[in-house]
């Protein structure tokens, strides 16, 4: 029995309270990206940014422990971290491409399957321990998803969210006509 328990409760080179920070700070973090997608009812919201996140962070956290493992470093063992950061990225790039569809002429999606990479990204990144990384790329983020999301509808780039394109294209007709007149008059 005590090995079982000492099996579970395996010494690790980061301690289990900062192991553990990371993964909430990931959780938070993936939560913040994918508010943004679940607002505007994207297929790939809140849980799966979250999740994407997580599961980028636990990546990091076991490269890391299994670098320092003594079980893993014999001669015989090599492990390089780099490959769980290519490994997730090559992953989590998968699953975005999975969210870009291309239906009635318009490509859908790729805002969605950005945000699913960026928070792969941003899990590494604190699953690293890298905590200045991901905090400003999910702020840069949120800056990208909802500052210039809005500015694209006030520029009528695209249409706001809940209307067809056809009304953003109606709209922008409208407003060529009216400045049209405005030259004319």
């Amino acid at each position: 029995m005590n090995e079982i328990v000492a099996d579970i409760l395996v010494a690790t080179h980061t301690p289990y309270t900062v192991i553990f920070a990371r993964f909430c700070g990931a959780i938070l973090l993936g939560a913040l990206i994918g508010i943004e997608r679940e607002k505007r009812q994207r297929p790939a919201g809140l849980r799966t940014h979250i999740l994407v996140c997580l599961a980028s962070a636990i990546f990091a956290v076991i490269a890391i422990e299994s670098v320092h493992k003594v079980s893993l470093s014999g001669p015989e063992v090599r492990i390089d971290p780099i490959r769980v950061v290519e490994a997730v990225t090559a992953g989590v790039a998968f699953l975005a491409a999975g969210m870009i569809v291309f239906s009635r002429g318009e490509v859908k999606g790729l805002t969605t399957g950005a945000g699913m990479w960026l928070a792969g990204a941003v899990g590494l990144s604190i699953g690293f321990g890298f905590w200045p990384i991901a905090i400003f790329a999910t702020l840069a983020s949120l800056a990208v998803l909802f500052i210039l999301g809005r500015l694209e509808v006030a520029l009528l780039w695209k249409s706001p969210e809940g209307s067809h394109q056809e009304e953003a294209l109606k709209r922008r007709e409208d407003n060529s006509a009216r400045r049209g007149e405005a030259k004319q008059g």
